[in-house]
């Protein structure tokens, strides 16, 4: 997830708001920004992965055909009579 950065003055007017809230919940708060500053480390993707979804023994030039012969003709027609 991206990261957002906002001015000082938005800062202290999200404040204005926070600091009337109890003491409990102010805790539950710090507690949830002090977890989010935890750095995780990120997942190294292995680009093969990314790969190799569609496995078919055919050859391009099969597969080009079956996809043409599967093709269904939407004609609208109109007779004039």
């Amino acid at each position: 997830m991206g990261s957002l950065t906002i001015s000082n003055k938005t800062l202290n007017r999200y404040f204005g708001y926070l600091k009337n809230l109890d003491n409990a919940t102010k805790k539950n708060l710090i507690i949830k920004l002090t977890k989010s500053l935890e750095l995780k480390p990120k997942k190294e993707t292995d680009l093969k992965s990314l790969f190799g979804a569609w496995e078919d023994n055919r050859d391009a030039d099969e597969i080009i055909s079956d996809i043409k012969n599967s093709r269904v003709a939407k004609t609208n027609t109109v007779s004039f009579e």
